[in-house]
């Protein structure tokens, strides 16, 4: 259990705060891992630390993911239950976020609101892309407008906020495993667009996910497979 860590980042009301390498974690502990995580969540994490993954988008969110953590540990610990306990910790990371982008842009109006969507949208990603658009997003933004649990990526049929005939990937995913998420969200959405729920479908995909991260000389002729298959909803 060495190979995760990168660097302790600090330590919190008797908590370590350690940058991990996530990509690591996805490819030989569990492929559900995400941006952050605690014993709660995954048994793997010993109960004593936080995991935040590395970084690498515009933004440091480090802060934010440990008072989610932080939070989430001290509810449980209260003998709150899991989903009341997710609700309550979101809601005090988001108000966290949003403080800080009333510092960044003087308020947080509609019109501000509106202002930040503009700048979601980070890369056109040409090679991924049809009639259905596949971009990388501001993950960040995305976090911190619409959806304090996005994770890697999205897609229109998994989340409301995503444009029509748009995939968006996280920039906070290491450059080297992105083609993972790519596949993993352009299959879910063929999935789903053919009449899967969500559920059933993310976790067919990420048995998928799992298999190309132990086999990734195969991955790009099926990723070439799912972009060709993407349909757009409406032209």
């Amino acid at each position: 259990m060495k190979k995760p860590y990168i660097k302790k980042n600090s330590e919190i009301e008797g908590f370590n705060v350690w940058i991990v390498d996530g990509n690591y974690i996805r490819n030989h502990i569990d492929v559900e891992f995400t941006n952050s995580g605690l014993n709660y969540r995954f048994p793997f994490i010993p109960k004593d630390e936080l995991w935040i993954d590395e970084q690498f988008g515009d933004k440091d969110e480090v802060e934010y993911f440990a008072v989610g953590l932080l939070n989430y540990q001290r509810l449980r610990d209260e003998g709150i239950l899991r989903r009341p306990a997710i609700v309550l910790a979101d809601k005090m990371e988001r108000s966290l976020r949003h403080k800080d982008l009333r510092k960044e842009y003087g308020s947080f109006s509609k019109a501000t609101k509106e202002k930040i969507s503009r700048r979601v949208h980070k890369k056109l990603l040409h090679d991924y892309s049809n009639k259905v658009k596949v971009w990388i997003v501001r993950g960040n933004l995305v976090r911190s407008l619409y959806f304090i649990d996005f994770t890697e990526g999205g897609h229109d049929w998994a989340y409301k906020f995503v444009p029509g005939n748009e995939v968006w990937i996280d920039d906070d995913i290491k450059p080297r495993e992105r083609k993972y998420i790519i596949l993993h969200e352009i299959l879910e959405r063929n999935l789903m667009s053919r009449g899967w729920r969500y559920n059933r479908a993310h976790a067919f995909v990420s048995r998928v996910e799992s298999y190309y991260r132990k086999n990734p000389k195969k991955l790009n002729k099926r990723i070439v497979v799912e972009v060709n298959k993407m349909i757009p909803d409406y032209e």
